[in-house]
């Protein structure tokens, strides 16, 4: 990575937030596009089976972003005081963890889809839609964990842009095989899975231009697997697999809820709204990894003013973007719960809308909390990053969903999400307030 001046900060920071940003909407757009043609193509059934189908995506995501973002996070801090070698191991060791991960998808994905289906919740009228989903996705993990290992690495490399425009790419090549798949070539939800898995292809083929060139900085080298290099990963990267195993938890547990409640239609209506929550939430994650790489250098150099800018700035951008997407989401709900509503079914409106409206307050205190996260783990506070990612994503979104859903039904499931992500604001407040001394 690149000696990066503090006079040069707010450009820097614009660099990198922004190409990241910008990667994480074209990221979340192809689940989007997924939706969006599912819905027109196979109607409520459809939509309902594939955010049935969601948390195992999250999942493989996940495992790539968590071995990816541990070992680039000690690559740069490595890096920036000439540790070469030792960042060269995290590297190698980090990239064939993530493919002996990818393997297990693969081999559960082809012998036990059906079971997952039915254990994330599908009925008989979903679960072919379900495994289909499932079996094809599963079989491209290989190229997802990949995928997202690399922009980790490129990224922290100093190639920020090259990791931008490989996810974009991907985006745009999942968009269009999207509408092929499923309408001139009338393939339903295998079209949507092979599209989908079509998009990490094109993302590795665009980011090899990286090594390619002789751009990189990692190289692979011979080595013998390290426990403590495993436990360092892991450690530093499991703030960041909760926050995006937090949103397959989320959509597992409003699933079953939500079934109870309001049955397949109401299901449909959250995917609806979670699949435009994922975009927002792409924003925050999107500041989150493109502060990543300045904070670890910084931190390795132990420059600690520039660390707390580098936040601060974070902070502004975050609760910046977090307002105008409540404002913007809440004018256009209309004609956006309409975009996936083929069948033009009121009660899937009705659901849809209102969820809009109370779902989406969470998302002021959500930019955060998902920043604060992502400084902490940066700066090798991983408990307290952990810890920030486990209150929003795993016990307060999901005590506040059983909670609040048998005491207010459907309404009580909305109004879960900004609870939790202002309970989980308190608790990061309180730890960066102990860190400053009070």
């Amino acid at each position: 990575m690149k000696t990066h001046n503090y006079e040069h900060l707010g450009q820097t920071f614009v660099k990198y937030v922004s190409s990241n940003v910008l990667g994480m909407i074209g990221l979340s757009c192809y689940i989007l596009a997924d939706t969006f043609f599912v819905a027109n193509g196979l109607g409520a059934k459809g939509l309902a089976a594939l955010n049935i189908a969601l948390p195992i995506f999250s999942l493989i995501y996940g495992i790539g972003l968590m071995i990816g973002m541990g070992s680039a996070t000690k690559y740069t801090i490595l890096s920036a005081v000439n540790q070469k070698e030792k960042a060269n191991h995290y590297f190698t060791q980090a990239l064939f963890t993530s493919l002996f991960f990818s393997i297990l998808f693969v081999l559960a994905g082809n012998l036990c889809t059906e079971e997952i289906s039915i254990l994330l919740g599908s009925d008989q009228s979903t679960l072919d839609y379900t495994t289909m989903y499932l079996r094809t996705v599963m079989s491209f993990a290989p190229m997802f964990c990949m995928n997202h290992f690399m922009l980790c690495f490129v990224r922290n490399d100093g190639n920020p842009k090259l990791a931008m425009y490989a996810t974009l790419a991907g985006s745009f090549t999942n968009i269009i095989f999207d509408y092929i798949f499923i309408f001139p070539m009338n393939l339903g939800m295998l079209g949507a899975a092979l599209a989908t898995g079509m998009s990490p292809v094109v993302g590795l083929l665009i980011m090899s231009r990286h090594v390619v060139k002789g751009y990189n900085q990692f190289h692979l080298r011979r080595i013998k697997f390290d426990w403590n290099v495993f436990g360092d990963t892991i450690k530093l990267g499991f703030s960041s697999f909760i926050n995006e195993i937090s949103a397959g938890v989320v959509i597992f547990s409003f699933n079953v809820i939500i079934l109870k409640l309001s049955g397949n239609i109401g299901v449909a209506a959250y995917g609806v709204v979670a699949n435009i929550a994922l975009v927002v939430t792409s924003l925050f994650t999107g500041i989150g990894q493109g502060i990543q790489p300045l904070i670890s250098y910084y931190h390795g150099k132990n420059d600690k003013h520039n660390v707390k800018k580098t936040y601060y700035y974070a902070l502004f951008t975050a609760l910046c973007l977090g307002v105008l997407s409540y404002v913007l989401i809440y004018v256009f709900r209309e004609p956006l719960v309409a975009a996936f509503n083929k069948e033009n079914s009121r009660q899937l409106a009705k659901i849809a809308k209102a969820g809009i409206v109370l779902y989406f307050i969470g998302f002021i205190p959500s930019g955060f909390n998902v920043v604060s996260s992502f400084y902490m783990t940066s700066s090798e506070q991983a408990s307290k990053g952990l810890v920030i990612s486990v209150l929003r994503g795993l016990v307060f979104i999901v005590m506040f969903a059983v909670g609040l859903s048998k005491l207010f039904g459907m309404t009580g499931v909305w109004l879960a999400f900004p609870s939790a992500e202002i309970l989980t604001a308190v608790a990061a407040g309180c730890f960066l307030y102990k860190q400053t001394g009070g």
